[in-house]
């Protein structure tokens, strides 16, 4: 309902999920072929190449569905945390929208790319201080990063009725200082894929502002996944990986 599809109670993955019966598994992207309804069809704009625009199906759709949700615009003072797979899209959508934006991160080797990308402003997590005069300077916060991290003084960075959105699906708990929602009235949320109404949006959007996803490419072999594996839990991908399905299997 409400083209709000990947909600549906129902609901089947194409990716790490089961057909309806519940049993036959799904295996998206590794797939060389897929047969589905039309309806959960997609456009791909000819002028976005197939490679770079396939995280866009995951990456894209994730960051951009609560940056048009919540109105994010001309002006708005967007902070993204985070500057990987999901951040740098958040970057691109932000920048193209308008809005003033500033990447949070550990990590002082992500300015450079965070300034490429189109970012204004970049602060390093881990002085506390410049963290601290950061505070009730932003609108609308999305958090993409699964790491642990102190979400608290993420939170102090929100304006009054401010926006802190949480895409990076991190598997611990998250402590909230109940007075920073009294002073605040901030509005705490998250947000899963999009609906695919909203999906050929964002393509669209994409194929206007001529965006794509920042990839390297590999065999669908299995030293190059394990490779890319392994880097990816060493942070060391900027910023998606892409597996070639086409030409690996000739």
């Amino acid at each position: 309902e409400n083209n709000l599809e990947q909600h549906c109670p129902d609901v089947s993955y194409t990716c790490n999920g089961t057909e309806l019966d519940k049993v036959t598994p799904t295996y998206g992207g590794y797939s060389n072929f897929i047969t589905v309804k039309e309806h959960f069809v997609c456009k791909i704009p000819k002028n976005l190449p197939l490679d770079a625009a396939a995280p866009l199906l995951c990456a894209g759709i994730t960051t951009y569905s609560p940056l048009r949700q919540y109105n994010v615009g001309k002006n708005t003072r967007l902070g993204v945390i985070g500057l990987g797979g999901l951040g740098h899209m958040a970057v691109k959508f932000g920048v193209a929208m308008g809005a003033h934006v500033t990447v949070i991160s550990r990590s002082r080797s992500k300015c450079f790319d965070a300034v490429k990308l189109g970012a204004k402003a970049f602060i390093y997590s881990k002085d506390e201080e410049k963290l601290k005069l950061a505070d009730d300077s932003f609108d609308f916060i999305m958090d993409t990063t699964s790491a642990a991290h102190n979400v608290v003084a993420m939170m102090n960075m929100l304006a009054f009725k401010g926006v802190y959105c949480m895409v990076g699906a991190s598997p611990k708990s998250v402590e909230i200082a109940p007075f920073l929602l009294i002073a605040k009235r901030p509005i705490i949320t998250g947000s899963l894929i999009g609906g695919m109404k909203e999906t050929q949006e964002m393509l669209d959007f994409c194929s206007k502002h001529e965006i794509t996803c920042e990839i390297e490419k590999i065999e669908a072999t299995p030293k190059q996944i394990q490779m890319a594996y392994d880097r990816i839990l060493k942070s060391k991908i900027r910023f998606r990986f892409v597996l070639d399905i086409i030409n690996s299997f000739k």
